[in-house]
């Protein structure tokens, strides 16, 4: 029986993912990068206006900033799930039409990573849109894999993201 913070995988969807537990308090969805980032830069913007009011306004400012921007960033944190990504295509890409024969998962693992990673940078915008800047950006952080062989990698993940955005929508 399988444990339910385990990803279940059907039909190229994850029904369930990481829980991604906060290693204080064991609460799902923890993403403390994420959470201080935004705590860090809501806290400043929030001193800085509030200290239009003094240094009780520069104090109140930076704690509802923080307070903000932590949500914020928790919130963009959890945008894509590495950690779901990084399992799912571990465990599918020898599947996929594109991968070379007896490839191991690491020469693609770079290809996925930037698909996922991609997709949030150009928001709204469609992997055909992007494509030209992609490649170019490929090539500076590429691995073993040139843009020809990594294309349908990226493509795929970047598309595995835009699914579930549009399921959750």
């Amino acid at each position: 029986m399988k444990n339910k913070d385990e990803n279940l995988v059907k039909d190229d969807v994850v029904k369930e993912g990481d829980a991604n537990r906060d290693p204080i308090t064991k609460a799902p969805g923890a993403h403390p990068v994420g959470v201080g980032v935004g705590a860090a830069g809501g806290g400043a913007a929030g001193a800085a206006i509030g200290s239009v009011a003094g240094p009780v306004g520069t104090v109140v400012g930076a704690a509802v900033g923080a307070v903000a921007g932590g949500l914020a960033g928790k919130g963009a944190a959890e945008a894509v799930n590495p950690t779901v990504e990084d399992e799912y295509w571990s465990k599918n890409y020898s599947s996929r039409p594109y991968i070379d024969k007896g490839a191991d998962y690491e020469a693609y693992r770079p290809a996925y990573r930037y698909g996922w990673e991609s997709y949030d940078r150009h928001a709204g915008k469609s992997f055909d849109d992007v494509e030209p800047q992609l490649s170019s950006e490929w090539e500076s952080r590429k691995g073993n894999l040139g843009w020809s062989k990594a294309r349908n990698a990226v493509r795929d993940a970047w598309d595995r993201v835009d699914t579930r955005r549009d399921s959750e929508r």
